[in-house]
């Protein structure tokens, strides 16, 4: 039987347990680049967005031993935002005094440029979706043999006819179907697999 075929325990539930390598690992797969990026578009450069995504991975492996189930509190990924947008405007707020100091206002500007939270929260619930579609698609595609992968792509997102892509891949027309059902099936069953992280807290 695959290992997706069985029930995985819930990830928030395995990366207690620090010794878990392989939750950890996954966990910084999924969240890592998400974080990473939102703090990016926020105008950190590079290193200081690395050091960033560091800061907040050492706070919920801190914290994440002693969250509880409480629907009432949210979901994860929503207390996960809280903690990165805090790390975000403190690091602003930081480096707005280091500039007030040197008489360059760009930064204090930015910060009064920012959206309200309100449209951070929307920015990031946009920026997991893709970024999880993103994950999980690299799954599925190391997965499966790059014709099967191709007949997806070249369906599902290029918008290309079967009849053309059984043509251009030298597949059948139900082939070329058959593969796209696969792919996608694959992909909703890694996104539901990764969204059910998304438990309470």
């Amino acid at each position: 039987m695959s290992q997706s075929a069985v029930t995985q325990p819930s990830l928030l539930v395995r990366i207690r347990d620090r010794a878990d390598n392989d939750a950890w690992a996954r966990f910084v797969e999924i969240y890592g680049p998400l974080i990473y990026g939102f703090v990016r578009k926020r105008g950190l450069q590079d290193a200081d967005a690395v050091d960033l995504v560091q800061d907040v991975l050492r706070s919920v492996a801190g914290a994440i031993s002693r969250l509880e189930y409480d629907p009432a509190r949210g979901k994860f990924r929503a207390w996960l935002f809280t903690i990165v947008k805090n790390r975000l405007r403190n690091y602003l707020k930081v480096q707005a005094r280091r500039e007030a100091g040197s008489g360059d206002s760009a930064v204090a500007e930015q910060i009064a440029n920012e959206p309200a939270a309100d449209d951070w929260q929307v920015q990031w619930e946009a920026d997991h979706q893709r970024r999880l579609f993103g994950w999980a698609s690299e799954q599925v595609q190391a997965e499966v043999e790059d014709r099967t992968w191709q007949a997806f792509r070249k369906t599902a997102v290029d918008g290309s006819s079967g009849k053309e892509v059984a043509r251009e891949l030298n597949m059948s027309v139900a082939a070329v179907y058959l593969a796209k059902s696969r792919v996608m099936a694959r992909l909703k069953e890694l996104v539901k697999e990764a969204e059910a992280t998304d438990e309470h807290v």
